[in-house]
This record gives C-alpha cells, structure tokens and sequence, in this order.
C-alpha cells in the first residue's frame, strides 16, 4: 500500500507529471496556479514506490459553486487529464481512485470528475515490458469497476491528434498528405511570413482568437483570463505564441506548450482577411519545428472528432491534423463520482441550463472585443 504525499514544490511536481504516463500539461503546476487565480483552488498528491520514486499523482481543482437564489453552494473537484499512472497496475489504480472518493466523500464534495489521458507516446524501437500503455477502452473499466459513471459533462476534447517528432524535418514533411505540403508551400511563396511573438502580441492574438470564437461559435474568456493563461506559460518558458504576417498586418495565430517531451497545441486564432494564402500551414509547421527544438518527441494537436464521421462538427478539424501526418488517439473521456445523486443530479441536469444563459451573456461580451 503506497501512502500519498501532497507535493508543494513546482520543480519536483513538474518532473514528476512528465516523467509519469499520461503526465499531460493540464496537471502541471503553473495550470493548477492559473486555475487558483480563477475561482479554483488546487491540491497536488504523488504516490512513491519503494525506490522513492513517483509512482502516480494527481492534481485536483476544488471550486465552490453557488446555488440560483441564494440557495447555497455545491462543492466540485476536478482532475483535468488526471490522475497520471500507469493504469496496467491494478493495485495502483485502485488506491488512486479510492483516494479520490474518500477525500471527496470527506470533503462534502457533489462529486469528482477526472478525465485521464490514454498513455501514449513514440513506440520504443525495442519495447519495454515494464511500460504497458493500457487502451482507453480498459481504462473505462477499471472506473466503472470502483463506481464511476461516464460524465455527460466533457469538459475536455475525448479524442486527439499526435505526430512522432522524433523524425528529422525531411522525414516529417514527407509524412504528409500531398495537400498539406502544397498549402505549406503555397504560404510560403505568397508571402505569408510566421514569427514568434512577445508578451506585446497577447492583445493582438486575443483580438484574433475574439473573431475566431464568434466566427466559429464557440464561447471563450475574457482577455484577462488568456494575458494571464498565456503570458503565464511564456514567462516560464512552457509555451511560445506565433503570429502569422501578410505584410506586415497579422492574419492567424497560435500558441504552443510543452512540458517534459510533450508539446500541445492548445489555441489556435485567425482573420478572415487572407484566409485564401494558408496561414494556418505554415503557423502549424514553425510550431512543429520549435516543439523539436525544444526537445519533444510527441506534438499533440489536441482535440478530435468523438466519431470519425464526414457529418461532424469536427471533421474539417480532423483532416486538416491528419494532414501532417499526425494519427488519431482514443480518448478515456470524462467520469465522475459521487455518494450524493440528488444534488449530482441538480448539478449536472439543472445547473448547465443556467450556465447556457450566462454563456450567451459571454458571447454578446466577446462581440465587443472585434469590434
């Protein structure tokens, strides 16, 4: 029986995250702060084998919720891409998971969402037996054995794009679909020109990402929150924002992350004006670049269609990852668990009809922001 131990030191939590299967960004120390400077507060809890080396942890986001009416609060916890273990241990599993009910039974906690990351990263050209990376589909039984239920609330993409960064950049390019090498080159002689940008750039790329959102309708933040998200990231040296330039003027943006050997694309922005120039290409292959500077093995384009179907929302989505030669990853999902149905059932069947009207409010807020 492993005894969990709360880390409050960010260097170590961070090495652990990485060195861990399914470590994922979401768990690193510098989300869990950002989250706390945004309604949550975060609690770090790692497992040590014999050797005194990690053996699994967890960040857990707790938040306070008010009630409509004045009606009191309801208490959520959270592990977004958590908790990181290898999921082949059932002894580990276990304790992981009743960890988190008790704590959260303990806490008076509605109930506790986790949506960890299917381990995945290159195929070692001689694998090892002691790294067995479990498929999604023998994670979700393990939850469902200890109680957890599948979340109607996926707060995270299920699905996701990786691409193998170890291969030089010749063998990279040639890993695309013909298509996506033409648009990349097709920027490139017409003028698109891609730099890093700065903390100067944040509102411009906020700007973008404002007209994205409206464009595409999907709901976001205020710019606060992404200053703080991004230059966050930036001043510690975990993510670089580029903007793509049509002369001089900015058209499209992005901004990368990585921790440990694992780089995600997380936020991607653009005008209308220039769209027919392919900025995106180009945005997509300098962030691949610098994530193999940086020493990634693994760029995660995150997020992709739940079924691969022509009629999803997502599927122009998914072609255009798949282009570079990324391939797709099954997705645990979202679970929860809780010892209180009747407030669960308010929370998750009541509580999101109030939070839709609030999000129409958000969205007539975004419009100022392009205007």
């Amino acid at each position: 029986m492993l005894t969990p131990t709360v880390v409050t030191d960010r260097i170590e939590w961070d090495r652990i995250v990485a060195a861990l299967p399914g470590g994922h960004l979401l768990q690193s120390w510098d989300w869990g702060q950002l989250k706390g400077r945004h309604g949550w507060s975060a609690e770090r809890l790692a497992w040590y084998d014999s050797h005194k080396q990690p053996a699994a942890c967890v960040q857990i986001l707790t938040r306070s919720v008010p009630l409509p009416g004045g009606l009191g609060r309801l208490c959520v916890r959270y592990s977004p891409r958590g908790p990181c273990l290898d999921w082949s241990d059932g002894d580990l599993s276990k304790q992981v998971l009743d960890t988190l009910q008790v704590r959260s039974v303990e806490r008076g906690t509605v109930f506790v969402k986790v949506d960890p990351e299917t381990p995945d990263s290159p195929q070692p050209e001689e694998p090892s037996p002691d790294l067995v990376s479990l498929p999604a589909e023998s994670i979700q039984k393990i939850l469902r054995a200890s109680a957890w239920r599948p979340s109607s609330e996926q707060v995270q993409f299920r699905n996701t794009m990786v691409l193998d960064l170890r291969a030089s950049e010749d063998q990279l390019l040639a890993g695309m679909k013909q298509k996506t090498r033409y648009n990349l080159r097709l920027a490139e002689r017409r003028g698109v020109v891609v730099r890093p940008a700065g903390l100067e750039d944040l509102d411009r790329l906020y700007r973008m990402y404002a007209e994205t959102s409206l464009r595409d309708g999907f709901v976001i933040r205020d710019r606060a929150y992404y200053n703080d998200a991004w230059g966050t990231f930036f001043n510690n040296g975990l993510a670089q924002p580029f903007l793509a330039e049509v002369e001089g003027e900015s058209v499209a943006g992005l901004i990368v992350f990585r921790l440990g050997r694992r780089a995600w694309y997380l936020y991607g922005m653009s005008r209308e004006l220039h769209r027919e120039l392919m900025p995106a290409y180009l945005l997509q292959w300098e962030a691949i670049r610098w994530a193999r500077r940086e020493g990634c093995e693994v760029y995660d384009f995150w997020g992709a269609p739940d079924r691969l179907d022509p009629q999803d929302p997502l599927w122009g989505v998914y072609r255009f990852k798949e282009g570079f030669g990324s391939r797709l990853v099954s997705g645990v999902g979202a679970w929860d668990y809780t010892v209180r149905p009747r407030l669960y059932w308010f929370y998750t069947a009541v509580l999101p009809r109030v939070l839709g009207l609030m999000r129409l409010r958000g969205r007539a807020q975004t419009g100022h922001a392009v205007d």
